[in-house]
């Protein structure tokens, strides 16, 4: 990735990205939580890195606006994902907030890139979760025996802002 051509602004709002990422990531681990002052920044400073980084004739409003219908379209199907029990409601609002860094063009590409992370940390948590599941009691159910999807929507969502 070439940052040359990017505003130190720009520079400065992904280095907020990855703060942010390194957050959801740690609470998301620790507490199956993504909380909501997390999302609402993430998607704010997305917003504004899309404007700020917009080289596109029509100045950064354009850009803003395809951001912001990424967000709409992404809450509406990780919402339906989230009424049908396939997700949490804290994985639909960071997925969400994940897609103000990129224009509703590049929706493929922040699909793609977190649906990767996602398969890798499945592999991982089942490498570690399955030798320990032998010694527990079964009967018992934790938040703990949840996949923390955060992290892949993290690391795949900074991937793909990354890429584009």
């Amino acid at each position: 990735m070439d940052l040359s051509g990017l505003p130190a602004i720009a520079i400065a709002l992904l280095a907020c990205l990855a703060g942010l990422v390194a957050t959801a990531i740690w609470t998301d681990v620790r507490s199956r939580r993504i909380p909501n002052w997390l999302c609402g920044a993430n998607a704010v400073l997305g917003l504004c890195y899309s404007g700020v980084a917009a080289q596109a004739p029509g100045g950064p409003w354009p850009a803003v606006g395809f951001a912001a219908l990424h967000i709409v379209a992404a809450l509406i199907v990780t919402m339906g994902l989230f009424a049908v029990g396939a997700i949490g409601a804290g994985d639909a609002k960071y997925y969400a907030s994940m897609a103000a860094w990129l224009p509703i063009q590049q929706a493929l590409g922040l699909v793609v890139s977190v649906s990767l992370a996602g398969l890798i940390l499945v592999v991982i948590f089942l490498a570690v979760r399955l030798p320990g599941r032998a010694h527990r009691d079964k009967t018992k159910k934790t938040d703990f025996d949840k996949l923390p999807y955060g992290v892949a929507i993290g690391l795949g969502g900074l991937a793909a802002v990354l890429m584009a």
